[in-house]
C-alpha cells in the first residue's frame, strides 16, 4: 500500500500540495484545485487551481501569460485544455488541432464531426460484439440442457 501511495505521490502530474508550507500538516482537498491545511488552514492551488484562478481574474489570458503568471508549463495548460478542463477563446493561431481531421478546435482533443464519427464507430463495434456473442452462445429450446440424474439437489441433514 505505501509503494502505491508513493508512486501516486511521485507522479503528482499537477503539482498537487501534500504537506502544509507553514505546519507542514496534512492538505485536504476541497475542489476546483483548491486545498486546505487540516492544521493551520492554509490554501493552496495545484496547477489547474492556479490556472482557474488566474482566468477567473484575467478573462481571457493567452498561454504564454498564464503560464508567466502561475508558473504552470505550457504543456500541462495545453493538457488541461485538451481534458475539456478550459477553453481556447479566440482560436486563431491554430494552437490546438483535431487530432484526425486537422481543423482548429477550442477545447478537447477531436471536432464535433470527428468526435460523433468517433463514437458512432465504437457503438457500432459494440453492437457487432454483443450479437457475435449473443450468437455463440445460443441455442435451441432443449438444446445443451443439462440434467443431473440420480443426485440430489437439496440434502436435509439433521
Amino acid at each position: 500500500m505505501k509503494e502505491e501511495m508513493e508512486k501516486i505521490l511521485r507522479k503528482n502530474a499537477l503539482n498537487r500540495p501534500t504537506l502544509c508550507k507553514s505546519c507542514e500538516g496534512i492538505m485536504v482537498y476541497c475542489g476546483l484545485g483548491e486545498y486546505r491545511c487540516e492544521e493551520c488552514g492554509l490554501t493552496e492551488f495545484d496547477d489547474y487551481g492556479k490556472v482557474r484562478d488566474y482566468l477567473e481574474h484575467h478573462h481571457g489570458a493567452n498561454v504564454a501569460e498564464i503560464s508567466d503568471a502561475t508558473g504552470v508549463t505550457h504543456k500541462s495548460i495545453r493538457d488541461m485544455i485538451k481534458e475539456n478542463r478550459f477553453e481556447v477563446i479566440d482560436n486563431r493561431g491554430g494552437y490546438l488541432r483535431c487530432e484526425l481531421c486537422g481543423t482548429n478546435i477550442n477545447s478537447g482533443r477531436l471536432c464535433h464531426e470527428c468526435e460523433l464519427l468517433f463514437h458512432r464507430k465504437v457503438e457500432a463495434e459494440a453492437r457487432n460484439e454483443r450479437l457475435r456473442g449473443r450468437n455463440k452462445n445460443m441455442s435451441g429450446f432443449g438444446e445443451n440442457t443439462r440434467v443431473d440424474k440420480g443426485t440430489k439437489r437439496f440434502t436435509r441433514e439433521r
